[in-house]
């Protein structure tokens, strides 16, 4: 019976797990990214790229490529479009080879301050352990976020968050948040 107990609850938790990875929009293309365009049989047009500051990718034959914004897919399908006057049936693949788009910066009293790639959902916990933990002089009741979309400063009491007691202090971060710790 308990087996059948612990199977319920793993199959719960991969269901609440493919609930949320359907949930989830697929990947857009950013500044710095670094894309890997291969086109099979055509090794001269296979290169990893950089996407510039403007969203654009230069690739032979093609006029520049804006693909910040864009799925992988999406840059895919514009990119085959493109060659297709040149090559009968392009096969194009495009993959995300380096996020460096997504950043999240943490300052003040922690042992590693700067910007630190966003890959996953991340707490301010995980983004200060991350930068090493606090300083000795870290005044951990008035930590706050600053939202890069909002300009809104938010009070996170870490001390508190990490004994359990103000859970709800330790929230997800966003794209171009900040974290200070003074």
């Amino acid at each position: 019976m308990a087996a059948l107990a612990v199977v319920g609850i793993l199959h719960g938790a991969a269901a609440q797990q493919g609930d949320l990875l359907q949930a989830r929009p697929d990947y857009q293309i950013g500044i710095g990214d670094v894309l890997s365009i291969s086109v099979w049989k055509e090794p001269q047009l296979t290169r990893t790229v950089t996407v510039r500051p403007d969203g654009k990718v230069t690739l032979p034959l093609i006029p520049d490529v804006t693909v910040a914004g864009l799925t992988a897919e999406d840059a895919q399908t514009i990119i085959h479009d493109q060659l297709t006057p040149y090559f009968k049936h392009p096969q194009v693949s495009v993959t995300v080879a380096e996020v460096h788009s997504k950043l999240v910066y943490v300052t003040g009293e922690v042992q590693r301050p700067g910007a630190y790639n966003l890959l996953s959902p991340t707490t301010v916990v995980q983004l200060i352990a991350r930068a090493g933990g606090v300083t000795d002089f870290a005044k951990t009741k008035k930590v706050y976020v600053l939202h890069a979309s909002s300009g809104i400063r938010v009070p996170v009491n870490y001390k508190a968050v990490l004994q359990g007691r103000r859970v709800e202090d330790n929230i997800v971060l966003a794209t171009g948040d900040t974290v200070v710790v003074p």
